[in-house]
């Protein structure tokens, strides 16, 4: 269900190219241990799980997976992306919302709320978490793809201290954990990577593309997470 009726600015929801790499990357399996770990850390939902800028839905549906009582709800700008979160489980419902304004769902009503890579909005996490409430928050190492260069971009040294802060006055952190390994990707696969998220808006800026359409042959790289739960105040 489409709920937004306003206008979003050029860069800011995933475009269908977009969509169509993270699809087709994510199928892969390459972040598959990503996906294992928030499954593991939100193994007690028991009722509405809301995943804040769901995408494509890949993540939602792995929790989900794994979970035989929650249902999900799928928050994203993108139409494009919901329209295949739609249909990524069958417990999954989507609706597109611009996630910097009051969301379209009730107080309390969340078991968890799940945020990878995405817009991190405290006030609507806490309010439409239940007392005690999960809220899980998946973000890149600053190594994530760092053999790739500036044909991604690049993490802030920081990210995982900043996070503290702008959830602190809603949330205590209760646990950290890591996840990071070496992957072989194809030439395809790393186009994949880049054009799948923000660098895609800047890949004719300092040769990026010409440099992309010169990879021909596979590539180590790191791919590299943390995920931190936190608790509702």
């Amino acid at each position: 269900m489409n709920l937004l009726h306003a206008r979003i600015p050029a860069g800011t929801a995933d475009t269908a190219p977009m969509v169509a790499a993270r699809a087709d990357f994510l199928a892969s399996g390459a972040y598959g241990p990503l996906a294992d770990e928030l499954a593991r850390v939100c193994a007690e939902a028991d009722g509405l799980v809301i995943d804040a800028g769901a995408g494509t839905g890949y993540y939602l549906a792995r929790v989900l997976d794994a979970a035989p009582a929650p249902y999900g709800l799928a928050l994203d700008v993108s139409a494009v992306a919901l329209r295949r979160a739609a249909r990524a489980h069958p417990r999954l419902g989507a609706a597109v919302w611009n996630l910097w304004e009051p969301w379209p769902v009730g107080d309390g009503v969340a078991s968890v709320v799940l945020n990878v890579f995405a817009p991190r909005n405290g006030p609507e996490f806490h309010r439409v978490l239940r007392p005690g409430g999960l809220l899980v928050v998946a973000a890149p190492a600053p190594d994530h793809l760092r053999e790739l260069g500036d044909l991604v971009l690049a993490v802030d040294e920081r990210k995982d201290e900043r996070l503290d802060g702008t959830l602190g006055e809603y949330f205590t952190r209760t646990d950290r954990t890591e996840v990071r390994r070496a992957v072989e990707l194809t030439p395809r696969q790393v186009r994949q990577a880049v054009e799948m998220g923000p660098a895609a808006f800047h890949l004719d800026r300092g040769g990026r593309r010409e440099r992309l359409d010169a990879l021909h042959e596979a590539q180590v790289v790191t791919v590299s997470f943390t995920v931190s739960a936190y608790r509702r105040r």
